[in-house]
């Protein structure tokens, strides 16, 4: 069975990419199976298993040089000194280095040039979209050949509900983003994580955008989801490059 899901975007043949799904570890209860979150409540013994199995089921030629992500707009450069950079991206041109962000709802944001020549992971929850963490990636990456951006598994605008100061910080943003929000029966919003992330990409010059179409809160038995479950696990997108 594979426990994982590849990008479908039209990268270039050297770009490999892909999230995680839930299946497929050794951890159990709330985290069951395939928790790959270190800062969870799991067992180091089984979330160190489970990272060897997406190593070995996903084919990647290295481990994934984790971050310590913290919602932010920060993109680093791989590989880093520092074992786990506070940051919420990673971009590499190196050969063999894997970008990778966790994620539980969030939305995983996966790049390519389309030289294959630089890829990146963006972690973009509302807080990282409205900070600008993919505007931080694209210009990190810095591609001449034009990108490519594919969404990974996120949470659904049906079930994403937030309350009136989100919307208001978009706004407050950029006006357009008004078409992101739809207003719900008990005067809340729901948010629509992938419009939103799809409008940042399109400022900053990425039109070229895939992916956008999974639920993470109502597919239970395929993905981790913070905002249905509360205590979870978390999933792992990543791309590198081969050569």
């Amino acid at each position: 069975m594979t426990n994982w899901i590849a990008a479908d975007w039209p990268a270039p043949a050297n770009v490999l990419a892909g999230t995680s799904l839930r299946t497929g570890g050794v951890s159990d209860g709330p985290y069951a199976s395939l928790n790959l979150g270190d800062h969870v409540n799991d067992q180091l013994r089984c979330v160190t298993e489970n990272r060897q199995r997406l190593r070995r089921e996903c084919g990647l030629p290295a481990d994934p040089q984790w971050l310590r992500q913290v919602h932010g707009s920060t993109a680093v450069a791989l590989p880093n000194p520092l074992a786990k950079p506070t940051a919420d991206a990673a971009v590499t041109s190196a050969a063999g280095v894997v970008c990778a962000v966790l994620t539980a709802d969030c939305l995983p944001v996966l790049f390519t040039s389309k030289d294959g020549s630089r890829v990146a992971a963006a972690h973009a929850g509302w807080r990282g979209l409205l900070d600008g963490v993919l505007e931080a990636t694209v210009a990190e990456m810095s591609s001449q050949s034009g990108i490519l951006a594919w969404l990974g598994p996120a949470i659904s605008q049906a079930a994403f509900e937030v309350g009136a100061e989100v919307r208001d910080a978009f706004m407050a943003s950029d006006a357009e983003s008004a078409q992101f929000f739809e207003p719900n029966e008990r005067g809340r919003w729901q948010a629509d994580l992938y419009g939103l992330a799809r409008g940042r990409l399109a400022g900053c010059g990425v039109t070229e955008v895939y992916g956008g179409d999974r639920c993470t809160y109502t597919e239970a038995g395929a993905f981790f989801s913070y905002r249905r479950d509360g205590e979870c696990g978390r999933m792992a997108s990543f791309v590198y490059r081969a050569k």
